[in-house]
């Protein structure tokens, strides 16, 4: 039995991999290091004079959320609608145990890429910004999941990754003008406790109610973009 485990466990390893390829391509690791771009050119705006304001840690959420949820919006319509566009959608209906096999380990694929990149880009703020706390580390990461399953949400109803991008990105625009990168919603996936100026019962409080109504949210997005894969005949209708 315990063979037999460490058997699926490598080929979902394998499958991961795989997947990680299939949405990112063969180059995928050019990929994840394509939001550093974002602090780097923060970091040359600095050291030639053009940005007045040092980078502290109430910036540091939205410094590496920005390109990250571009990022995940990127990865998130490749998860599903990258089969429509390929026309290989009804092969993923033949895998055994159901498509949503291979949307998991996409979503799996993808979340890994993300966290990577992430990683990457809070070494390079500790090094040339500022030190700052996990909770903003989780807030960009917690925008970025939920900008990739709302991306992928979009592109299968759409079944199509440029109707998806462009439903996404006018979302993540209406909410970047609403919430001012969660400076002003406490409902928001860009959520910043350290924006808010309230005693230190409050703010904790805000933090775990929204972290666990997003939470709530990114499952309940997933599970009714899978019920809604699943109709077969709906999305490989013309």
């Amino acid at each position: 039995m315990k063979n037999r485990l460490i058997e699926r466990i490598i080929d979902y390893l394998r499958l991961t991999q795989l997947s990680i390829q299939l949405i990112a391509g063969r180059r995928f690791y050019i990929t994840v290091l394509l939001p550093l771009f974002w602090p780097a050119f923060q970091a040359f705006r600095l050291l030639m004079g053009w940005r007045e304001t040092k980078i502290e840690a109430i910036n540091v959420q939205t410094l590496i959320g920005l390109p990250l949820v571009i990022y995940a919006i990127f990865l998130g319509i490749r998860i599903i609608a990258s089969e429509v566009d390929r026309r290989t959608l009804e092969v993923a209906y033949t895998v055994p145990g159901g498509s949503h096999r291979i949307w998991l380990a996409k979503m799996t694929a993808s979340f890994c890429l993300l966290l990577f990149s992430e990683v990457l880009m809070a070494i390079f703020t500790l090094v040339l910004f500022t030190s700052f706390p996990f909770v903003s580390f989780y807030g960009a990461l917690q925008a970025a999941v939920f900008y990739m399953v709302v991306g992928m949400a979009f592109s299968a109803f759409f079944r199509s990754e440029i109707s998806g991008a462009m439903a996404t990105s006018l979302l993540l625009t209406i909410n970047i003008i609403i919430s001012n990168f969660g400076n002003r919603m406490r409902l928001s996936p860009f959520f910043n406790p350290l924006a808010f100026d309230s005693n230190i019962t409050d703010v904790t409080a805000y933090t775990i109610q929204n972290r666990i109504l997003f939470i709530i949210v990114i499952s309940a997005i997933t599970l009714l973009t899978f019920s809604r894969v699943e109709r077969r005949e709906k999305m490989l209708g013309d």
